[in-house]
């Protein structure tokens, strides 16, 4: 009973040693493509794509063939960048139909109805709401991307989304 105990000991310590030595030395790096497609995405981690992350979105851009106008914060320009990075003219093309009005969606806070919690503030990815503690908060329209991130968020309800003209945003 001590010999079979003793030996299996040392097997397992002498295969986990081979599994450590191979993943360290044949390691598998990224695959660059998604990095730079991850690289282009806003980062917000919004969710509204339907990935949990910019990363899983990438992942199923570059592996599943996803759909690349799915990120409503990166807008049109976030579509051009990655249709040029993947030379697809004919997905740019479809992806410009589609979504023509992305960038027309930002949050407004009803600043009457603010209570000052900074739950918003504290969870805006791009920091486009300006505010303290206890103390009303706006949302700067130049900066929000539309991730509709605080709307959910905010115990009062106070946070709306509003559309506007890309013109107003530019």
């Amino acid at each position: 009973m001590l010999y079979s105990i003793c030996f299996f000991s040392i097997l397992s310590i002498f295969f986990g040693f081979l599994i450590n030595y191979v993943l360290y030395y044949y390691s598998i790096d990224s695959d660059p493509i998604i990095d730079k497609i991850d690289e282009l995405l806003p980062q917000t981690q919004c969710a509204q794509c339907d990935y949990p992350g910019c990363y899983a979105y990438a992942s199923a851009i570059g592996n599943n063939n996803e759909r690349i106008d799915k990120c409503i914060p990166g807008g049109n320009e976030v579509v051009f960048k990655i249709s040029s990075l993947l030379n697809n003219d004919e997905l740019e093309y479809n992806c410009m139909n589609s979504s023509n009005d992305v960038f027309s969606k930002i949050a407004i806070i009803d600043e009457e109805n603010c209570v000052g919690c900074s739950k918003c503030r504290l969870i805006c990815p791009v920091d486009a709401i300006v505010g303290s503690y206890n103390f009303m908060h706006t949302i700067l329209p130049h900066m929000c991307t539309g991730c509709n991130l605080c709307i959910s968020i905010c115990p009062t309800n106070c946070i709306k989304e509003k559309k506007i003209s890309y013109d107003y945003v530019n």
